[in-house]
């Protein structure tokens, strides 16, 4: 099997991220079989890609990072006929056997979607963890045009997503959010109110009660459960997609757990909003793009837990 060089950042060992990674140039194989191989052209950083340096979801060492790409298909392995040689691509890094990952030069994926032309990649290649997540949940709920929807921590992007979807699946939206994103958050047609002291009784006053359901977006923050369960008529109606341990003590939902409920395999909403990035009716914003090789400033702001936005990481700008 023959091999192409890339540069890849990954870690040997577990830790925190920027004391583990380093960036090498090793050769990634072919593909096998029902795999592709991509020429990266960009990269969506997640906080999950910090949670696998420091041991989440343990496997084969060295391990990448990068769980987002678009890039542009240079091989095929044996079963794949939905692309070829030469498309653009969105989709997600093979990790099983894998050397790497998606922070890197070259990639192997084991799921993909096909980009429509003129779809600036940066913008596709932040859709696959934060879609997934958001359609995933939501639709694991029973959220729908009946529903009256909470979604606290609206500025980190699984929320920004979790607005969209929830509004284009029909249901009333309140969120939390911050300044920066409330304009944009209005504009899809939510109801803005802002994190602090009275939350609760904001949300009730606009709800006229209790709502239907709560998705709990913020970054980790000890005590936030307990507050979402004022909002509700059930601990059941909160889920959370980071305050894990809080919300199983209190009787209120993760939403690994709903998606794992759900079965597998659950339906890709990929395709549909890759379609609907092409078409203007979907975005995630992008705080700021690095060249592969400023990799450690781009997790830095990634790490900062308020980067305003998606980093992104461009390897064929320094290759």
């Amino acid at each position: 099997m023959s091999t192409v060089p890339s540069r890849v950042i990954r870690f040997h060992e577990f830790g925190e991220p920027l004391d583990v990674l380093v960036e090498e140039t090793i050769g990634i194989p072919d593909p096998s079989e029902r795999r592709v191989r991509i020429r990266v052209a960009a990269v969506g950083l997640n906080p999950a890609d910090w949670e696998l340096c420091r041991g989440f979801m343990p496997g084969t060492l060295p391990r990448g990072i990068g769980y987002d790409t678009a890039g542009t298909v240079d091989a095929v392995g044996s079963g794949v006929e939905d692309v070829a040689v030469g498309d653009l691509v969105v989709g997600a890094a093979d990790f099983a056997g894998q050397p790497s990952a998606e922070a890197a030069d070259v990639a192997i994926l084991d799921s993909w979607t096909k980009v429509p032309a003129g779809v600036d990649p940066v913008e596709v290649a932040v859709l696959p963890m934060v879609v997934r997540t958001a359609v995933w949940t939501l639709v694991g709920m029973g959220v729908g045009p009946d529903t009256t929807l909470l979604v606290h921590g609206a500025g980190a992007m699984a929320g920004y997503a979790a607005v969209q979807v929830a509004l284009g699946l029909g249901a009333r939206v309140i969120a939390t959010a911050g300044p920066t994103y409330t304009p944009d958050l209005e504009a899809f047609g939510a109801v803005v109110i802002p994190y602090g002291p009275g939350m609760g009784e904001r949300v009730r006053d606009i709800a006229g009660g209790p709502v239907d359901l709560v998705l709990d977006t913020a970054p980790p923050q000890e005590g936030v459960v307990a507050v979402l369960l004022g909002v509700v008529g059930a601990a059941q109606d909160v889920v959370t997609i980071s305050n894990h341990d809080e919300a199983r003590g209190l009787g209120a939902r993760v939403n690994l757990d709903i998606i794992a409920a759900a079965g597998d395999p659950l339906a890709d909403p990929l395709p549909e909003y890759v379609a609907r990035v092409a078409a203007g009716s979907f975005r995630l914003p992008v705080a700021r793009a690095f060249p592969l090789g400023a990799w450690r400033e781009a997790a830095k702001l990634s790490l900062s837990r308020a980067p305003r936005g998606k980093v992104v990481l461009l390897p064929a700008e320094d290759a």
